[in-house]
């Protein structure tokens, strides 16, 4: 069982990365940069690098649902909601598992969660397309494309973060 000290770091990382998560998309809405660049994704993914897996994987499932509840963004109709939940809760999974083997590497563990956080993404876009009649190829194709300068935010952003706390901190403890 960890220690409590640790469980407690977790939780108040995990509110912070969540509370990053529903203000940060509005911040971008505001100034008019939108949903291409991920906003909501970004804290999640963080989140995955700096708490362990148990506790990255269900607060990156529920935030964007409470998102959608709180603020109507990401819409729960169409289910872009229910599909940024699988995404983040596969990116922060991913993220948490991998560099929590290839720690202080970072770029093996974005990599490998960037991919398979989109795969979700595409996967689900193209099945949900086909439920609502529209061209599941073009759909996924015109998500996967929209959400790239958030893939490039989200390589610029996230080895500097976790480079920074490593160095000021030392090895970054789970």
């Amino acid at each position: 069982m960890p220690e409590p000290d640790a469980s407690l770091r977790s939780l108040v990382v995990s509110a912070m990365m969540a509370a990053l998560a529903l203000t940060l998309p509005m911040a971008f809405h505001a100034v008019g940069l939108g949903s291409s660049f991920l906003p909501l994704l970004l804290p999640l993914l963080l989140n995955g690098f700096l708490v362990p897996f148990r506790w990255a994987v269900p607060v990156a499932a529920v935030v964007p649902i409470a998102s959608s509840l709180a603020t109507g963004m990401p819409p729960m109709y169409p289910p872009i909601a229910v599909v940024m939940a699988a995404e983040a809760a596969v990116l922060a999974g991913v993220a948490a598992g991998v560099f929590a083997v290839t720690r202080p590497r970072v770029w093996p563990a974005l990599a490998a969660a960037i991919i398979l956080g989109r795969t979700t993404m595409l996967l689900l876009t193209w099945q949900q397309a086909g439920r609502f009649g529209l061209p599941p190829a073009f759909s996924a194709a015109a998500a996967l494309v929209q959400g790239m300068p958030g893939v490039i935010l989200q390589c610029a952003v996230v080895p500097v973060i976790v480079g920074r706390l490593h160095a000021r901190r030392g090895p970054l403890f789970r």
